[in-house]
């Protein structure tokens, strides 16, 4: 074989070799990474850290080191505390990851947000079309994984895929003893554009109204804390005044079993998590609408099954017990389904 065409050939395959690895590097492993590959993975990706708490992103921490669950001289013994971000990491204010509107002349709150409002956002965080993007929160509580979750979720909704969780977000970021920043995000502008609406993982009210009836096929899945779904408690920010309990039929799944609330909220195995489901009676097969309070936790109850255990057929009821309860719809206590 003529040694030119050789050479050239070897060439052709080194640059395959190089496309083929830059390909690979582009895409995110799967819905959820850990600090490690995150690590390794640090100048490639756009990092949303989505947080309420809007202070702690560019705060340092006040006296003892942030990150001492034991404790170092006065500091009092605790979890990981926050103060700070990843480096490079963008920060998504929740307040402007949802939205409110009327529903039946009720204010309904953390909505699904329009489309070109969620456009804005993300480009304004600096997204592109192209980009791999890691979403972090705090990580402190289960309530911090359920916001990055719902986060997720919406950039799933409107079409965007290249994208995962950072588990236990930047509490294990720290806990790990990875460098962290402090001041403020800045981000170019980014051309992210709203590819779809999918509306097969979003359920209206009269979605669970008929499941709740025996009209349609699947389970309703209540993700609330035990005390809420018997209705021995009620949210007083989003549940209507004197209602208490849960949708007929709907099987009580709390979020504090998909993740750890005494530590880092880090996700527990999802063989794990497909145990706990098998001992409360829930199909992980089946179809499914998530729903709890505001469609927070049930984002990552939504994550969980659909994501991680594979389950194509789950929906998130947006409104959940919020808009449930302001429009009157009726409610069950004191008994397990």
């Amino acid at each position: 074989m003529n040694l030119h065409r050789v050479s050239r050939m070897g060439v052709l395959l080194c640059f395959l070799a190089f496309l083929s690895t830059n390909l690979y590097a582009s895409q995110v492993p799967g819905p959820l990474v850990d600090t490690e590959w995150l690590k390794s993975n640090l100048d490639q990706v756009v990092i949303l850290d989505v947080r309420n708490d809007v202070k702690s992103f560019d705060s340092k921490p006040k006296g003892a080191e942030a990150v001492n669950p034991c404790g170092v001289g006065k500091a009092k013994k605790g979890p990981v505390k926050v103060a700070g971000h990843i480096p490079g990491a963008v920060l998504v204010p929740w307040k402007q990851v949802t939205t409110k509107r009327k529903v039946d002349g009720k204010d309904i709150k953390v909505l699904l947000p329009e489309k070109d409002d969620f456009e804005r956002l993300m480009q304004k965080s600096g997204v592109n079309a192209d980009s791999m993007v890691v979403i972090t929160s705090k990580g402190e509580a289960v309530i911090n994984t359920a916001l990055a979750a719902r986060l997720y979720w919406t950039m799933k909704y409107y079409g965007f895929d290249n994208v995962a969780l950072l588990d236990g977000g930047t509490a294990q970021w720290m806990k790990d003893k990875q460098e962290v920043e402090y001041g403020r995000s800045r981000a170019r502008k980014g051309n992210f554009k709203a590819t779809a609406e999918r509306t097969e993982i979003l359920a209206s009210t009269d979605d669970v109204m008929k499941l709740a009836e025996g009209q349609t096929e699947g389970q309703l899945l209540d993700s609330r804390s035990t005390p809420e779904y018997l209705g021995l408690t009620a949210s007083g920010k989003f549940v209507a005044p004197g209602v208490k309990g849960h949708v007929a039929g709907a099987k009580s799944f709390p979020v504090d079993l998909y993740a750890n609330s005494l530590g880092v909220a880090t996700l527990y195995d999802k063989n794990q998590i497909q145990q706990t489901s098998e001992l409360l009676g829930v199909d992980t097969a089946k179809p499914t609408i998530a729903m709890c309070n505001s469609g927070v936790f049930s984002s990552l109850a939504w994550f969980v099954m659909h994501e991680l255990l594979g389950n194509e057929n789950v929906r998130i009821y947006d409104g959940s017990m919020h808009e449930w309860s302001h429009t009157g719809k009726p409610v069950v206590s004191m008994t397990m389904e």
